[in-house]
């Protein structure tokens, strides 16, 4: 097999060169004393030419997180951040609990307050932070929400280390992994240091859906009524998209998106039923939960006793979630493409025989489709000239403006159901563990990844300064990455007041309507945070303004500068 090897240099050296070599395009960095040596590494590194990941200065850890992420969602490519010892790893942990919830392969690192007293090693303790920054157990710290820790103890196994790091976070179901580097590590010397080039640790294939659960499951659709789709995360794979609408086409089964993660079928879809599983629930007999973990909420709706469930996906049942009771009549481990079209072939032989079922319920949908089209039209009406502006309105206005291929990341009001989504991987929603503020910094992590793409960042005013915007304007300024960001400011955090109406509906608070620490007033203009970075930013208060607005923001864009509207909205 073919072999590099490196003459003399660092084990920062080797390992930067291992990661370029495992296909490791950037590493998103939040430096500390640590880094140092890393960043002799890399000078010395490109001042011989060599190859190494490019370096991308992130003022914070959460924003090198959420590029991460979101250079993976568009390549499909696991990227490398490294952050400060403990106390980067700590500012990591909101957005490691959502790549973790979400099947993000990220090579996580950090790294550790040196152990060495005396200058008898190169790397060994310079400043009194050393001492008090130690912990007895810095991976522990991560543990539960990656799928393998460890820390490098020496130079011989840089590779091997590198290879088992990316092989635990490309393994289904994916996730992120954690390596620690101390400091007098990577700065002790690898002369003569050989790794394999390429690579001989291979991915793990995808896991395959077995044919006899599909068969019991083919057995379940075929003779239902009512069956129905139920999904969130289809379309990560932007395979899933086509096989999803082939199966749902072909049988008539309505698919309907419980807080979609991404676009997981065409709007024009004779099959796509909306956004509310729940108004479906009652009539269903069969359910095909296709790679969503909260279908239902038991508390709130749930369906009959007697329908059956079937879970699909490379996790159908979730096992890292500790409490997750729904019943599952058949589950399925496989990626979601592979078993629906393995559902569509099985039921190819039932269709003859179902026809009459089918064309029932084709019906039936498209005068579902056409009375929720009418429901729409009505919404919009109203909201053109609403004030505070209603997000119908932002979300249409949007809608008018995007390409085909422009992605629209939703952290905030956006309605789905007044856009228009044609293509796969167009629509991203991905706060999988509940950590707010990674649109900002996923939205330059998928500029980055693909520079010619439209990017519509739309964040709740809350979630905007979760996202540590300062940080993010500054990357995005520096990288030069021209995102639109559009922050819904309804000046509070409604989800915090809705469910506390929800909680309590007869509540104290609910009658006095004044619920404490959910609101933010006095106002904040957000549209002058973005001027720090140099980008353009404009308040919007008149609906009648907002389009033109819009048209502004995408004019500073075009010439490569990014923008910020800061638009008064009310809750949809």
């Amino acid at each position: 097999m073919p072999r590099k090897t490196i003459a003399s240099g660092s084990v920062a050296e080797a390992y930067l060169q291992v990661l370029a070599d495992r296909g490791i395009d950037y590493l998103f960095g939040n430096a500390g004393t640590d880094f140092a040596p890393l960043i002799e590494a890399y000078s010395k590194l490109r001042a011989g030419g060599v190859k190494v990941p490019e370096p991308v200065t992130c003022p914070h850890e959460n924003v090198a997180m959420a590029m991460a992420q979101g250079f993976y969602a568009m390549t499909g490519r696991p990227q490398a951040v490294m952050v400060h010892v403990n106390v980067g790893t700590a500012n990591a942990m909101c957005m490691l609990i959502n790549a973790y919830r979400g099947n993000v392969p990220i090579l996580f690192s950090a790294g550790r307050t040196p152990f060495s007293e005396t200058a008898a090693m190169t790397g060994s303790r310079t400043g009194e932070i050393h001492w008090p920054q130690e912990m007895f157990d810095q991976r522990a710290m991560v543990r539960e929400v990656v799928k393998w820790d460890y820390e490098l103890p020496n130079g011989e196994v840089v590779e091997t280390a590198v290879d088992r790091a990316l092989n635990a976070a490309m393994s289904y179901p994916r996730g992120p992994v954690y390596l620690t580097l101390p400091r007098e590590v990577l700065a002790a010397s690898a002369n003569n240091f050989t790794f394999d080039s390429p690579s001989r640790h291979a991915y793990a294939s995808p896991p395959q859906p077995d044919p006899e659960a599909i068969a019991r499951a083919a057995a379940m659709i075929a003779k239902a009524e009512s069956p129905l789709i139920i999904t969130a995360s289809a379309g990560f794979d932007l395979d899933d998209v086509d096989a999803l609408g082939a199966l749902a086409e072909r049988f008539a089964i309505p698919v309907t998106q419980r807080k979609p993660r991404y676009m997981c079928l065409g709007t024009g879809h004779p099959m796509n039923a909306g956004y509310n599983p729940d108004a479906f629930l009652d009539d269903a007999d069969v359910i095909i939960v296709a790679d969503c973990d909260v279908p239902w909420i038991p508390s709130k709706k749930a369906p009959g006793e007697d329908c059956k469930v079937i879970h699909l996906g490379a996790d159908p049942l979730f096992a890292s979630y500790p409490i997750r009771g729904f019943p599952a009549d058949v589950a399925i481990t496989g990626v979601l493409k592979s078993s629906l079209r393995a559902l569509d072939a099985a039921l190819e032989a039932e269709e003859k025989t179902a026809r009459s079922r089918i064309d029932v319920r084709r019906k039936r949908i498209e005068a579902l489709r056409a009375k929720q089209a009418e429901q729409r039209k009505a919404v919009l009406e109203k909201a053109r000239t609403d004030s505070p502006i209603h997000p119908a309105w932002v979300s249409h206005c949007i809608d008018q403006v995007k390409d085909d291929d422009a992605i629209v990341i939703k952290e905030s009001q956006l309605m789905h159901h007044h856009m228009t989504f044609t293509r796969p991987g167009t629509f991203y929603s991905l706060g999988y563990g509940g950590g707010l503020g990674w649109s900002l910094g996923t939205s330059l992590g998928m500029k980055l990844a693909d520079r010619d793409r439209q990017i519509f960042c739309t964040t709740g005013d809350g979630a905007y300064m979760f996202g540590n915007p300062v940080s993010a304007h500054y990357v995005a300024s520096a990288e030069k990455l021209p995102v639109l960001f559009m922050v819904f400011n309804n000046s509070m955090w409604n989800a915090v007041r809705r469910n506390t109406r929800e909680v309590y509906p007869d509540g104290f608070a609910a009658k006095s309507n004044w619920e404490p620490l959910t609101y933010f007033q006095p106002g904040t203009a957000y549209e002058k945070v973005v001027e720090v970075a140099d980008g353009y930013g404009e308040r919007v208060e008149d609906p009648a303004v907002l389009p033109k607005a819009i048209d502004r923001a995408m004019n500073e864009i075009a010439k490569g500068r990014q923008a910020l509207l800061n638009i008064v909205s009310k809750n949809g």
